[in-house]
Formats: structure tokens, C-alpha cells, sequence
């Protein structure tokens, strides 16, 4: 009898690790296009055209706001441990620019490097001003309003 408990707890302790190990793994993901780097490197200036692009690449991720210059290809590989926010791992940005008449004139690749961090988590937003202190803020108008010479307007000068 004290063999089975002995066994049925050693079980249940090895599940118990299981568990938790599994839930601090990384868990890899990946967002936007599957960029296939064969494929990508295909796409030549002053040969392709926008056709060849789209059968080559498919879709673009997204276009260009001010007509159709520009097409971009974005894809992101991220990791993230447990709860944590997902970070980037890899990143590529391809931009395959036009010629008016169609044809590849460009493209550019751009990666992590271009990846900025920003922490909106501060506890004060700057502002441009004086610094004044809660009561300056709360008395600081008193007797200012309607004063004269200060601003306030009369019947005779409404300036």
C-alpha cells in the first residue's frame, strides 16, 4: 500500500514539473507575410513588373497611400515567454517601389534595425508652461479676472 502512494506521488510530482515547464517555454510565433528568401531575392529592378510581383509574391501586406508606387511585404517573428508581451526575434520590411509605367524600380529591404522601442509608461507627460504648484493652480486667478489695465473689458472700451 505504501509502494502505490509512494509511486502514485512520485507520478503526480514528475506531471506537476511537466506542467510548469511547459508553461515557461517560448513560444515561438510569426505575424504577416512567409517570406520565402529564393523568392524574394527573384524580384528584379527593370525586369519584373507588377504582375510578376503579385505571382511571384502574392498580395502585398500593404500599398502605398498616394497612388499605387509602393508595395509592402511584412513579416515579424516573434518569441514569448509565458504571460510576457511577445517579443521580436526577426523582422523583414520589403519594399518594392514602381515606375509610373508599372515596372520594378526598386526594392529595399529593412529589418529589426529600424525597430524602436518606446515605453508609454511614464508618470508625467512634459508640457510646455510654467510649473506651478496645486495651490498656485487652485488661487493663482484670484482678483486677475475683471481687473483693470489686465485685460477686462468696459462699456466705454470692450477691448
Amino acid at each position: 500500500m505504501a509502494r502505490v502512494m509512494k509511486k502514485t506521488g512520485t507520478t503526480a510530482m514528475l506531471i506537476t514539473i511537466a506542467l510548469v515547464g511547459a508553461a515557461c517555454t517560448r513560444v515561438p510565433g510569426h505575424q504577416g507575410f512567409i517570406a520565402d528568401p529564393t523568392l524574394v531575392d527573384a524580384i528584379q529592378p527593370g525586369i519584373d513588373n507588377r504582375t510578376s510581383v503579385e505571382k511571384t509574391l502574392g498580395r502585398p501586406s500593404f500599398a502605398s497611400q498616394f497612388g499605387q508606387q509602393d508595395w509592402y511585404y511584412v513579416s515579424r517573428q516573434t518569441k514569448q515567454l509565458a504571460f510576457a508581451t511577445p517579443t521580436p526575434t526577426a523582422q523583414l520590411v520589403l519594399r518594392v517601389r514602381f515606375d509610373p509605367a508599372g515596372n520594378v524600380a526598386a526594392v529595399d529591404k529593412a529589418g529589426l534595425e529600424k525597430v524602436v522601442k518606446i515605453n508609454p509608461d511614464g508618470d508625467k507627460t512634459p508640457t510646455l508652461g510654467r510649473k506651478r504648484s496645486f495651490f498656485e493652480d487652485l488661487f493663482g486667478n484670484i482678483g486677475t479676472v475683471g481687473a483693470t489695465g489686465e485685460g477686462a473689458g468696459t462699456a466705454d472700451n470692450p477691448n
